[in-house]
């Protein structure tokens, strides 16, 4: 999985994202509701979620690229917040819908403890070369 040497000192780091599981077609990640990712009334900040949902996306991308000559950075994300959460733990699933070339395209599923619907996005993440 992500090693904790290249989480130092990140935004997973900070969020308290941690990789729970990773497959070919599908990564799942966890995060908690805390400090860091309420906004300030006291809720999962939108920004949290889409932070997460990009995290899914690039890591499941990772995870499929020839990681010696090639990169995944995020390209584009949106996202429809569905259900304010204060507190507890939400998890996001990611499955890819298209995995191409240069790019991939992916839907994450946020849920609460509950498994209520937190948040569904969709984030399409580029694949560049090293030099």
């Amino acid at each position: 999985m992500v090693s904790g040497k290249i989480l130092k000192d990140t935004l997973m780091e900070t969020l308290g994202i941690e990789i729970v599981e990773l497959e070919e077609d599908r990564v799942v990640a966890t995060m908690p509701v805390m400090g860091a990712t309420r906004q300030p009334f006291g809720r999962l900040h939108g920004g949290a979620s889409v932070a997460l949902a990009e995290t899914v996306a690039s890591v499941g991308t990772y995870n499929l690229i020839d990681r010696d000559h090639q990169q995944a950075v995020g390209l584009e994300i949106n996202a429809n917040h569905l259900r304010g959460i204060s507190e507890g733990l939400v998890r996001a699933v990611a499955v890819p819908l298209h995995k191409g070339r240069r790019t991939m395209v992916w839907d994450i599923k946020i849920s609460d403890d509950e498994e209520r619907l937190i948040c569904v996005s969709r984030c399409t993440v580029a694949i560049i070369d090293l030099k």
